[in-house]
């Protein structure tokens, strides 16, 4: 059973005030528009707030993306396009310009986490991509995130392709491309002084694709079954491992090893259809591969040559994307379809963040979305366990909520989860204090849903 403590109101303030919130991994996706048959910004953002993704990752600030997010609870890494770095590399005036129009009319009511400084920058053909721009763009936007006091809050930082590396196996002995050394150099050095991560775009498919004969099928959508040894002893059982720890080996060539950079996946993915060649482009793959990703994401695995730190992933993609260029596959990585209908069945659902606990379609979400001014507050699905066991004890003491169906006895006692628990007890003070969107914060732990939580005879409380 979840216990609830009393204690007293001024320590509890203080814990709010100034602990650190930690969160297990989540699940982040990457939501592209490059589609003439895709939802509104404001039905996705909607929607999502009903699955387990708690992060989303886009390329532009398109400003209808950004004005939907507000209030939901999800957090977005939001992106200068490629053809725009050259011109926020130029000044510091043309980053704060940029920052000033695209991204603080939103804040905070939107949560952006990170900026990233293109994609796959330098490994993009194009004559006019300087890779020294790069590393002056980022320098310029954290220069004005720091001059307006953001630069705690919101990252910055580039997604980079595996292309990036000479080669990536044996993880142990990869290195960066000998001529991208001294851009990484400078790179990896501005992440580890500003506390920013790492970024890269790890695919296994493009691998096993390219060296079918080679990389076993399992391997690559992350089985766990072969055994891959590398000469240093590192045991490797899927790929995606492999290449993280390369990026890793890769980071500490340039002698970073001591210096603390994390590295996110920020995009991984497995196509469903592809052209003539590609013959593991199916759904059954893709729904394997994904479904694996999100396990992993979700999990607080490291990899073999660092075990204990958890990798944050990002899912490639949301939607397929019929106007993109490049193969098949290219337009085929979407989980949904544009009219929101799955691709195949990968489950996203988020048991307290929706009326149903049923694997439901994107589009098939519409009808469960309550309308009007019907609003609950409930826990994130990853909030860290001791800052949601703090958040009940303060609402069921202090707080002035009447928690007693969450006992033993009451109608919501089931599931015994703290998580639940906390979830009745947090809307029932929600609601109490006039749903004002910071009633539902609880140190970055509450999640306000337009999805009324209640399930059985257990009712969730609502003005």
């Amino acid at each position: 059973m979840v216990h609830i403590h009393g204690f007293t109101f001024l320590p509890f303030l203080f814990f709010l005030l100034h602990s650190q919130s930690h969160t297990v991994s989540g699940v982040g996706i990457n939501y592209g528009t490059l589609g003439n048959n895709l939802p509104s910004p404001k039905k996705v953002a909607q929607l999502l707030q009903a699955t387990l993704i708690d992060k989303v990752k886009i390329y532009d600030t398109n400003p209808e993306i950004l004005a939907a997010f507000s209030n939901t609870g999800i957090d977005l890494i939001v992106a200068v396009e490629n053809y725009h770095v050259a011109n926020i590399s130029a000044a510091a005036s043309a980053a704060d310009e940029w920052l000033a129009s695209r991204v603080l009319p939103f804040i905070p009511a939107t949560s952006v986490l990170a900026i990233a400084v293109g994609n796959e920058y330098l490994t993009t053909d194009g004559d006019d991509l300087d890779p020294k721009a790069l590393v002056q763009a980022m320098q310029n936007l954290h220069g004005v995130l720091l001059a307006r006091g953001l630069d705690r809050k919101i990252k910055v930082t580039t997604p980079h392709s595996m292309a990036v590396l000479a080669s990536s196996f044996p993880p142990s002995s990869s290195t960066f491309a000998t001529t991208l050394m001294p851009t990484m150099t400078a790179i990896v050095g501005f992440l580890a002084d500003t506390a920013a991560p790492f970024m890269v775009n790890a695919y296994p498919y493009f691998a096993f694709r390219d060296n079918p004969g080679t990389i076993g099928l399992e391997y690559a959508l992350l089985g766990n079954t072969t055994r891959v040894r590398d000469p240093k002893g590192y045991i490797y059982n899927n790929m995606l491992d492999a290449q993280i720890d390369a990026v890793r080996s890769a980071i500490n060539a340039l002698g970073f090893g001591n210096r603390s950079v994390e590295i996110i996946v920020s995009e991984s993915g497995w196509p469903s259809k592809g052209d003539a060649g590609e013959v593991a482009a199916t759904p059954e793959n893709a729904k394997t591969y994904n479904t694996r990703l999100i396990e992993r994401g979700q999990s607080s695995r490291g990899t073999p040559m660092r075990p204990k730190d958890s990798i944050e992933i990002f899912v490639f993609a949301l939607f397929n994307e019929n106007k993109k260029q490049g193969g098949a596959s290219e337009r085929n990585f979407g989980i949904f379809n544009g009219d929101g209908s799955k691709v195949y069945d990968v489950d996203l659902s988020c048991q307290f963040c929706s009326n149903t606990g049923d694997k439901l379609g994107f589009g098939e979400r519409v009808s469960g979305v309550a309308r009007g001014p019907s609003v609950w507050c409930v826990a994130k699905p990853h909030g860290d366990e001791k800052v949601v066991q703090t958040v009940l004890d303060f609402c069921c003491g202090p707080g002035g909520v009447d928690c007693r169906e969450v006992y033993e006895s009451g109608e919501c006692f089931e599931p015994n989860k703290i998580h639940a628990h906390a979830s009745y007890a947090m809307n029932a003070y929600y609601q109490m204090h006039g749903r004002n969107y910071w009633n539902c914060d609880f140190k970055g732990t509450g999640l306000v849903t337009f999805s009324d939580p209640s399930y059985g005879t257990c009712r969730y409380s609502q003005q």
